[in-house]
Order: structure tokens, then sequence, then C-alpha cells
């Protein structure tokens, strides 16, 4: 077909997985619609029905400048020139959750939304397994798992969950929620974002635009910020430090730890599961979120006591020698390092690199220098990192994650019983497909040293 001779009222830009949730969505809604991408052979094609309009190998169609709108996948950034292009000559860019939150509006089930740098992906699941304990029927998606679209195959749900990044909130103009988070803002996708934290602030900040409840984080000044701007009067707080009358944080009685509300004592803070300081901030964001949402602060408790973390995600994998080994290959950014390193007990040998987005790794500086028997370097940014670690604090260059462990195995010091860690501070993409391959590639090297000196 000669596209020029054909304008399309909803153009899909980039198909993938959540391109094609949205193309079964209109498809079911009966609306007519081509695909863009600019690749020759983009992933789920196959999927596709014979008669979708497509055009693959590049942008450079008309039907991207003549469309009404384009539905753009979150992995393209809206300053691609094509589509900068046709937002200046009026084309509206939206984005599949937008299309989820206007087709929501019509039955207006109840939506919970959570961003943030890290632990975003945590919360999420943590209240997903909360509402399910609760006895509701709930759909969650995203940025994790199902595309926000097709959570909409379920006709009997009473709570939609949708975990949401920076790229998805950005071309969500009509998100209304029932409670929404910002956990917190660290560097993170700078390069999408011309190294402005306060751009990618900015587009998380889309997440309290006609929210009901808005959740913020006290210890991070982003999050309180945005929450402040909105002049919201239903705001309720979270953090590690004591709490006012219905706010959430740790209170201490008699030198014991507790998760509470206000004066109410909640549950143990030795009780929750998940490794660190930054999972019982997750918690207690989730238990804010999770009793907006109308569950049970029974089964929230009990969840938290049970669940015990996500692989990947400051995941212990086993005590070799007296040494814990810990997987945090989801850490991606310097926040999630900064989190993962406070949040374990006594000396850690650090291993970290990768491609840094960007990113400043000088927040690091003071947490490694406290925290780290040594730390092990691998990837494109490993030189640049290397810079913010004090010289009396031993640092290798490795070429392979195997070499990593091993060189980490040696550094640890088994009479104080140390931990290695794995949190990149940086994304996988220069040595490994993406982060779940680089955190496979260390659990399966962790096992065979296991094997050999376990």
């Amino acid at each position: 077909m000669n596209v020029s001779q054909h304008t399309i009222e909803s153009v899909i830009v980039g198909l993938g997985t959540t391109g094609l949730s949205v193309a079964r969505y209109l498809e079911k809604e009966k609306r007519e619609f081509a695909v863009v991408d600019s690749r020759q052979n983009p992933p789920c094609v196959e999927k596709l029905s014979d008669e979708t309009l497509h055009h693959f190998g590049n942008f450079e169609t008309p039907w991207l400048l003549h469309a009404k709108e384009l539905i753009v996948n979150p992995g393209i950034a809206i300053s691609t020139p094509e589509i900068s292009k046709a937002k200046n000559a009026g084309v509206s860019i939206i984005g599949d959750v937008e299309l989820f939150i206007r087709h929501n509006a019509k039955n207006t089930k109840p939506v919970v939304a959570i961003t943030g740098s890290n632990g975003k992906t945590t919360v999420t699941t943590l209240l997903d397994l909360m509402a399910k304990k609760s006895g509701v029927r709930v759909a969650t998606g995203g940025n994790i798992g199902t595309p926000s679209l097709d959570l909409l195959n379920e006709e009997d749900t009473e709570l939609f969950i949708l975990e949401l990044s920076s790229y998805q909130l950005e071309t969500t103009p009509s998100l209304q929620t029932l409670a929404a988070v910002i956990l917190n803002i660290s560097e993170d996708h700078l390069d999408r974002y011309e190294n402005k934290l306060e751009k990618y602030a900015q587009a998380k900040s889309v997440i309290y635009n006609n929210c009901e409840y808005i959740v913020f984080n006290r210890e991070d000044d982003y999050s309180k910020y945005f929450a402040e701007q909105t002049k919201n009067k239903n705001i309720i707080s979270f953090g590690l430090d004591q709490p006012e009358t219905g706010q959430f944080g740790i209170r201490f009685v008699d030198g014991v730890e507790w998760l509470a509300k206000g004066r109410k004592l909640l549950m143990l803070a030795s009780d929750v599961k998940q490794v660190g300081r930054h999972n019982i901030a997750n918690s207690l964001s989730a238990i804010a979120l999770g009793e907006v949402a109308g569950l049970e602060m029974s089964a929230m408790l009990d969840v938290i006591r049970d669940y015990p973390g996500m692989i990947h995600r400051t995941q212990w994998l086993a005590k070799i020698n007296n040494v814990n080994w810990y997987n945090d290959s989801k850490g991606t950014n310097v926040g999630a390092t900064l989190a993962a390193l406070s949040g374990l007990t006594g000396k850690t040998v650090l291993i970290a690199g990768g491609q840094g987005k960007g990113a400043d790794f000088l927040p690091l500086r003071s947490v490694i220098n406290e925290k780290a028997r040594a730390v092990v370097l691998m990837g494109e940014d490993a030189q640049e990192i290397s810079q913010y670690v004090d010289k009396s604090i031993p640092t290798v260059f490795v070429h392979s994650m195997r070499e990593a462990v091993l060189t980490a195995y040696e550094l640890a010091q088994a009479d104080q019983q140390d931990n290695v860690l794995l949190s990149p501070a940086c994304a996988s993409f220069d040595m490994f497909d993406n982060y779940a391959v680089r955190g496979e590639v260390f659990i399966k090297e962790v096992k065979k040293l296991e094997s050999d000196h376990g």
C-alpha cells in the first residue's frame, strides 16, 4: 500500500508486548488503526492479524503526521524527531495507560497507581498480594507483568493496581486514581531527560494529578514537594521516622522497633521478611495505599511477614563460609544501590558497573566508604564509578561475572560475617540482554561457588 494515500485515526508507534495489547484493544473497539515500528521485524509481529495496516523499518511515513493520535510505546522517547514533528502539527501523543484510563472512566473501578525510581515493583507486588489476601478481586499490571489494557479483560475486577514508569506517565494526561504514591526520586533514565533530574521528577509528578488520596515519602524531597504542591487535603505520609497521628512510620518501645500508624503499633519491624531498611519503607507505603483501598489490616500485615522479596531485588542467595550473598541485579540506578548497600548490616563486598545512563555516581561515595569492604567493578562505566571509591578500599576491575564472583569471594572476610552484594547502579545492556539475565548469570556463578566451597 502507498501509505501517503491513507490517513489513519490511531497509529501505534512501537510494537512489542505493549503495542500488541493496544492493537487488540483497538480491534475489540472496532477502531481503525495502523502499526509503525522502526525495526524491520519487531517483536510480536507474528501475533498481529493479517489485515493490520503496518509500516516497518523506519518512522518515515505520513501516517504519523496525519493521524488523530499516536499511541507511543513507553520504550520510544516522545522526543524522537518524527514524533515531535507530529506533536507540533497538532497530533495527540498518548500511551496505552491513557487508553486504559479513558476506558475505565466509564466503569469507575478504583485504581491505585505506584511510581518511584526504586521499590515500585516491590510495593506493587505487596499490594497485589494484600488485596488477594483480603478477598478483593484485583488486576495488577502496567510497567510490571501484564500491559494495562489487557487488565480490562477481567470483567469482575474490583480494584486495579498499576505500576507506572515516568515514560508511561508522560503520555497519560487523563490519569485519575483513588490513590497514588511517588516512593522516591533519584537519578535514573537521565539519558532520556537531557540529563536533568528535574525533568525526570516532573514526569513522575503527573501521578498525583486527579488523585483522591496522595501517599508520599516524608524522607524524599521530591515526593514531599509534589504532594504538597497539589493542595490535596487527603494526604498520607510514610517514613522511617516517628509518625504523627494518621501517618505511617517507626516507633521504638523499650528499645524495640515497631511499624506504626500514629501511636498505634502494627507489627514488629524484625518480622518484616524482606531484607533492608528500604523494604520497611516499602512495606509502610503498601499499608498506606492498602488502607485507602479498604484492605484488611490483618491481611496486609500477614503478607509483610510472609513475603520474601522479589527475585533480583536484594535477594538472598546463599551463605558460603559465613558470608551472605545477595542478588540485586534490578538495582539499575544509583538510588537502588544506595538503598541495597545501606540496608545490609556489617561490611559488604560490592559488585557494580555497567551502563550508567548518564547518572552521577557521586551519591555512592559516602555509603561505599562507610559500608564497603571492597568494590569489584565491571562494564562500561567501571572507571567512572571507581572515582568515588576511597583509595583505602580495595577496588578490582574484572571482565566477566564469573571473575567478579571469584574475586568477591577472595575479598570477603568470613570471620567478620561479611556480605557480597551484586547491585550494579547501572543498566546491563553493555554485557547482558537485561537485568534479569545478569541476575541469573550471577545466581548460576554463586551456586557453582557454593558447590565448590559450601
